[in-house]
């Protein structure tokens, strides 16, 4: 494996999760203003090598994503995380978009029902994941209103199902599903529950970029119904791919890197333990 130094320039950022791994996204796309310009890309980071890179665009728009969170064995999902947002960083990107299949804490809730959150719950252990520590971060609006926007709006023209506009995403460590205790636990406070969002709204705000989640019903929480099928998990799996790629794809499309209308860059503040942390790293 090669590793670069040098980081491609893109506005967006994509955190690929459950709901497009399996379409190779965008490769499979029909999608003529689509063309992917660099595959396989790995780069030096201080946490390690990256996940492998894509480098895309959607018109002039050019996109950088990874599969999975770039989650992979014998790396830590903090790492993991902070690999992916060293590198958006070093490339620019304004714009960071995030999807996956979540379960169920809300008992309203079915399969194949889309949730763009408007806020989240950390119950995750990864509570310190930085790349340097120079900010304080206001986690108002976390998820990006303007993102969040364009999501619904690319939802609803792309599916005919159930689509909740709002609601609260429960982060949890994994790679286990939660316990019944667990989910009833978090019934009244959450939504659903998956175990992406934290840190990555931290590393987003960090780097000033706005971030925003499109999130699929894959399976009912423990308690919630009765025991669910795997089978289920795995038709949504490969069979709704395809429509979430187009999802995303729209939405890139439709916004505006540069244009914000949101205070997502502004929530960032410097710290005022910044001397502290500029003398641990020039020590470190």
């Amino acid at each position: 494996m090669k590793l670069l130094d040098q980081v491609p320039k893109a506005s967006f950022g994509l955190v690929g999760g459950s709901g497009t791994l399996s379409s190779d996204f965008p490769a499979r796309t029909k999608d003529a203003d689509v063309m992917i310009l660099a595959d396989e890309l790995h780069f030096a980071t201080p946490y390690g090598a990256s996940p492998a890179m894509r480098l895309f665009a959607v018109g002039e728009k050019r996109v950088l994503t990874c599969r999975m969170h770039g989650w992979r064995s014998g790396v830590t999902r903090a790492d993991a995380s902070r690999q992916v947002f060293w590198v958006f960083r070093e490339a620019g990107v304004r714009r960071i978009l995030s999807e996956g299949g979540v379960g169920t804490v809300n008992k309203l809730l079915d399969l194949r029902d889309f949730l763009i959150p408007d806020d989240y719950l950390d119950l995750s252990c990864r509570k310190d994941v930085m790349l340097d520590g120079r900010y304080l971060l206001i986690m108002r609006d976390a998820l990006c209103p303007e993102l969040r926007r364009a999501l619904i709006a690319a939802t609803r023209k792309h599916y005919g199902g159930r689509i909740f506009t709002r609601g609260t995403y429960a982060v949890t460590d994994g790679r286990h599903f939660e316990s019944p205790a667990e989910v009833a636990m978090m019934q009244g406070h959450a939504d659903i529950v998956g175990q992406s969002i934290a840190p990555e709204v931290y590393l987003a705000r960090e780097i000033g970029a706005c971030y925003a989640g499109l999130y699929f019903t894959v399976n009912y929480g423990e308690g919630i119904r009765r025991a669910w099928s795997h089978e289920d998990m795995a038709d949504i799996f490969y069979d709704d791919a395809p429509m979430i790629g187009e999802i995303l794809l729209d939405t890139i499309r439709s916004i505006d890197a540069d244009d914000k209308h949101c205070e997502c860059e502004s929530l960032r503040k410097e710290t005022l333990l910044k001397d502290v942390y500029n003398e641990s790293s020039s020590k470190g």
